[in-house]
């Protein structure tokens, strides 16, 4: 069968360009969402192009991992069009975001969600929660996003983390900025932080965030959540943050240690002419892909 869309969309891209042998979506073991919601950017705007910006640079991503041997395009991946989310209510799109999202997860497939803000990742996480019992929530970032809302919005990409919280717990890996507002909540939410500031003083701060990983995982990856040096193509970025290959030990980790049921990338927010952090954001979304079809989990 094809997959039935359900929403409107523009142009379709490939994540990873025009492969020698494309597989269908029935076929396939992963499928790209590109959601370009861009409603509740409070410093620079603009995520609403990341999506197509990483598919454009996934076509310069060699398919072959150096890291594992391996070439997970053959198992199959396979790009929906943009969701067009433009009119309509936040909600709205919440809502269609969350029913796309189960009719996806609902044939087997691992979903990779490309924002778009952060507000699209409570849906994806109640989807995906709905579907395996015990899930936990895993997510890299510089902000806590624990708001109850924000500038009069309850769906705030600042509020992400507290939508989500709702259908699972988080472990938030990298976090350097929060408010007292959040700070204040902490102790009655279902959140376990690990701070950029002093998270590296234990060596075995990686072995501390997988094991507060009980049952499945859902990751959330705010790009921002990387060195700015790396990623300086976010709404709001912060000092400090994770290195590459740091990131990469942490995900590998994690992917081998736990069963990892669908992820997101978000807020990247592409620098006219600019064009390695889009190329570093495609790098990370085939290393996902690569670590989830390349690895056995248990």
């Amino acid at each position: 069968m094809s997959f039935p869309l359900d929403y409107d969309h523009i142009r379709p891209l490939s994540f990873g360009g025009t492969l020698p042998a494309a597989l269908s979506y029935d076929d396939s073991a992963a499928v790209i969402l590109p959601v370009p919601l861009d409603r509740t950017t409070s410093y620079v705007p603009g995520t609403r192009n990341g999506p197509r910006e990483l598919l454009l640079a996934s076509a310069q991503v060699e398919l072959w991992d150096e890291e594992l041997g391996v070439d997970v395009h053959t198992r199959g991946i396979y790009t929906l069009p943009e969701m067009d989310l433009s009119h309509g209510s936040l909600e709205g799109a919440i809502a269609r975001i969350h029913r796309t999202a189960s009719g996806i997860m609902d044939s087997g497939k691992f979903l990779v969600t490309l924002g778009g803000e952060h507000s699209i990742t409570p849906p994806l996480v109640a989807a995906a929660a709905a579907r395996h019992p015990g899930l936990t929530v895993l997510q890299i970032d510089a902000h806590a996003d624990l708001r109850d809302g924000y500038q009069g919005e309850h769906h705030s990409h600042a509020s992400a983390m507290r939508r989500s919280l709702e259908s699972a717990p988080v472990v938030q890996v990298g976090i350097r900025n929060i408010s007292q507002e959040e700070v204040e909540v902490l102790s009655s939410l279902q959140t376990t932080i690990f701070y950029d500031w002093n998270m590296r003083d234990d060596p075995s701060w990686m072995s501390r965030v997988v094991e507060a990983l009980t049952g499945p995982v859902y990751l959330t990856i705010d790009l921002d959540g990387l060195d700015p040096g790396l990623m300086p193509a976010v709404g709001t970025p912060e000092p400090g943050g994770l290195a590459w290959r740091e990131l990469m030990t942490l995900l590998r980790q994690v992917f081998t240690t736990r069963d990892v049921v669908a992820c997101d990338v978000v807020e990247l927010c592409p620098i006219p002419g600019v064009w390695s952090p889009n190329f570093v954001a495609a790098r990370l979304v085939y290393k996902l892909l690569t670590y989830k079809l390349g690895v056995s989990a248990p």
